[in-house]
Formats: C-alpha cells, sequence, structure tokens
C-alpha cells in the first residue's frame, strides 16, 4: 500500500513476473501438468484480497474520482500473466478444471467490486476466457452474476462492477441457443429489467440495453413483457433518466416485429405522448425524434387508426402552448406527417379536439360562475351573521336592553 516501501524488493517481483509473462507468451510446451496448481496459488496469493471501504463515504460514482489502487502496478503484471496462462495454444481446459473451480470463480467475483476501472477491465477479460474454456462452469457464473444483480437491485444499490458484468453478459446471450431456455426468461424479466429501477443507471445502461436487445433479437416474443416492464419502472422525476428509457425504447422499437409492435402500441404511445408533454425540453425533444426513425415510422403508418388517436390531443395542446421554440417546430412536422398520413382521420381529430376544448371551456366557465354564486352566497350569510347568532332583531333592540344585557354577568349566553 506504500509506493515508496521496499522498492528493492518489489523490484525483484516486478522482473520476475516480466521474465514469467514472456516465458508463457512465446515459450512452447511450458504447461506441463504440475505447473496449474503452483500457478494458481501465485494468482490467488497475490490478487484475492478483501477489497477496503471506499475512502469517500458518500462516494457518487457518477460524480466523484474513484479511488484508484495502489498497488496496481503490480496487480497488472499478475493479471498479464493469468491472461497469457489462459489464453496460451498449451492450455488444457481438462487440467485447469482442477484448480479454477466454483470457489475460485467465486473469488474473482468478488473482486468486480474494486473502485479501480482498470481492474474491473482486467478481471472481465479474464471471467470471460474462463466462461469460454470452461463448460462445467457456465451455468454456475451466471447464477452467481444473477445473484449480484439481485443483491445490487433489492438490498445494497452499490456495485462498482455491474458495466462490466453486463458486459460480459452481452456477448454470453449473443450465444445463447435457440429456442431460449427458460431460466434465461426468467432471468430477462425478474433481473434485466428490475436493474432499470436504480438510481445510477446511467453507469451501465449502454450495456443493459443492449443485452435486453440481444434478448430480443433472439426471441422476438419477449418485446411485449419487455416494454410493458420498462413502462412499470418509467422515471417519474429524473428526465435524464427519462432520456435514457426513451432511447432503450427506441433501440427495441428498431427491432420489434409488426405482430409485437401492435400488442404494446397503446401502452407504449400512451407514455410517448406524456413525454411529448413534457415540460422538461429534451424529454419532449427526444420523444418527438422517433418521428426521424424510418422503420419507426412505417410501424406507425400502418397503425395510424390506433396511435394518432392518442398521440393527437397531446401534439395539438403543445403546438398552442409549450414554452420551447424548438419543441413547437418538431411537433408542426409530426401533425404534418400525421395529416399526410390519414388525412380523414386527421381532419375528424381536430373537430373532435375543437369540441372537446368548447366543452371543456363551458365546463370551466360553469365553475367559475358556481364558484362565484357561492362566494355571493356566503358573503350575504356573512352579513346577517351577526344579528343571527345573538338572537337579536337589530331593528326593535332598545338602549336599555342592550344596557341590560351588557351588565349581565353571564353575558348573552344565559336565556
Amino acid at each position: 500500500m506504500d509506493p515508496v516501501a521496499d522498492l528493492k524488493g518489489k523490484e525483484v517481483k516486478r522482473c520476475s513476473l516480466n521474465e514469467l509473462v514472456d516465458y508463457i507468451t512465446a515459450g512452447r510446451g511450458v504447461l506441463t501438468e504440475p505447473v496449474y496448481p503452483e500457478i494458481i496459488k501465485m494468482i490467488s496469493a497475490n490478487l484475492f484480497r478483501t477489497l477496503p471501504p471506499s475512502e469517500n463515504p458518500d462516494f457518487d460514482p457518477e460524480e466523484d474520482d474513484p479511488t484508484l489502487e495502489a498497488s496496481w502496478p503490480h496487480l497488472q503484471l499478475v493479471y498479464e500473466f493469468f491472461l497469457r496462462f489462459l489464453e496460451s495454444s498449451d492450455f488444457q481446459p481438462t487440467i485447469g478444471k482442477r484448480v479454477i473451480d466454483q470457489k475460485f470463480v467465486l473469488q474473482l467475483l468478488e473482486l468486480f467490486d474494486s473502485e479501480d476501472p482498470r481492474e474491473r477491465d482486467f478481471l472481465k477479460t479474464v471471467l470471460h476466457r474462463i466462461y469460454g474454456k470452461f463448460l462445467g462452469l457456465r451455468a454456475f457464473i451466471r447464477k452467481q452474476i444473477n445473484n449480484i444483480f439481485l443483491r445490487f437491485v433489492y438490498e445494497t444499490e452499490h456495485f462498482n462492477g455491474v458495466g462490466e458484468l453486463l458486459e460480459i453478459l452481452g456477448s454470453i446471450i449473443n450465444g445463447f441457443a435457440l429456442p431460449l431456455k427458460q431460466e434465461h426468461k426468467q432471468f430477462l424479466v425478474k433481473v434485466l429489467i428490475p436493474l432499470h429501477k436504480v438510481k445510477c443507471l446511467s453507469l451501465y445502461h449502454a450495456q443493459l440495453a443492449y443485452c435486453v436487445v440481444q434478448f430480443l433479437e433472439k426471441d422476438p416474443t419477449l418485446t411485449e413483457p419487455v416494454v410493458r416492464g420498462l413502462l412499470k419502472y418509467w422515471p417519474k422525476t429524473c428526465s435524464q433518466k427519462e432520456v435514457m428509457f426513451l432511447g432503450e425504447i427506441e433501440e427495441v422499437l428498431d427491432v420489434i416485429e409488426p405482430s409485437q409492435f401492435a400488442r404494446i402500441q397503446e401502452p407504449l404511445f400512451r407514455q410517448i405522448a406524456k413525454c411529448v408533454s413534457s415540460p422538461h425540453f429534451q424529454v419532449a425533444e427526444r420523444a418527438l425524434y422517433f418521428w426521424n426513425n424510418e422503420y419507426i415510422m412505417s410501424l406507425m403508418e400502418e397503425n395510424n387508426h390506433v396511435i394518432m388517436p392518442i398521440m393527437f390531443p397531446a401534439l395539438y395542446r403543445i403546438s398552442k402552448e409549450h414554452w420551447n421554440q424548438t419543441i413547437v417546430a418538431l411537433v408542426y412536422n409530426v401533425l404534418k406527417t400525421f395529416m399526410e398520413m390519414n388525412s380523414k382521420l386527421f381532419d375528424e381529430l381536430t373537430v373532435s379536439y375543437k369540441a372537446e376544448r368548447q366543452k371543456e371551456k363551458k365546463r370551466e366557465k360553469d365553475r367559475e360562475e358556481l364558484w362565484k354564486r357561492l362566494a355571493e352566497l356566503e358573503l350575504n350569510h356573512n352579513k346577517n351573521l351577526p344579528d343571527s347568532a345573538t338572537g337579536l332583531n337589530s331593528s326593535n333592540v332598545t338602549p336599555s336592553a342592550v344596557t341590560t344585557q351588557n351588565n349581565n354577568p353571564l353575558g348573552s349566553g344565559k336565556k
């Protein structure tokens, strides 16, 4: 942990590790059976350690710089050697599986919580190589990643290596055989979709969206549960997350099949109508960009009888009321597109919207009139209140009566 302590000893280790890296890279027939346990013993002794607590207890991965590993110059060489060992043409998985077991993988996965991005990057490559070479460990690795994610979503909301683990999963999902197993579908719905609700989504959203889209490319029937899941976790108060969700929805719509689109169009476009109406111009702008996507436009055209009635009231209102001129210009373009798509329906919607607005204005006017009349009634009631409260009629009260009443020690309470 002290970069200037025992420099001589560190130099000896550095030279030895460099020699080993060169030897394992250039040599042939160097990986004999007896060296496997020795190599894994050396790697375990150097890499596996308890990660220190963060130096900043309020560490925010989005805002703060990570704490870099002090012993990285040494660790880097060990990781380099480990990688060359796994990638060597001499490496034999049948021998390796005796020493690279479930316990070893668990310890490796714990290191993914390291704050140092350089270490996580090496770990990502190493774990990917292990997954590729050891068929017997694949289900175990997937299950443990599943557990890490569930703990992250429902308990801690803190784990540094989520992005890297999702990156590994992206290529794993890519290699899934068809038809997809039930456990893989469960993983998508029960683990990947809930990952969207975590506060620090921006740290790993790109990798997460990639994994989700990979699933949909494999099995289009998963589109409905995915879209409904995204709508369930749609952010209510964070515009930055809303923009991310809209980006992911566009990626989903890029690979959607027309039959699947018909199943989710109503709830999806109700949400898009809300986003278009957002006072936050980035959210509204991102939603309106859907109309620049040719494939999404073709889907809308096929289903314009469903989508136009959902979108029209929001678009028409914004065209008159939105504070941002860029948004107003984009809305006019969308309305123009709808008019070209189905002019008859467009005219019907315009007439019905204006009629509805007239009714709304009439209701507002009636409501105002009612409040006005209530206010007048209350005013008249208050004028009469003092007289009625005392039980006296002001027209026939004599001065002596008032004097008598005022001299009564019990006041007006006595009848």
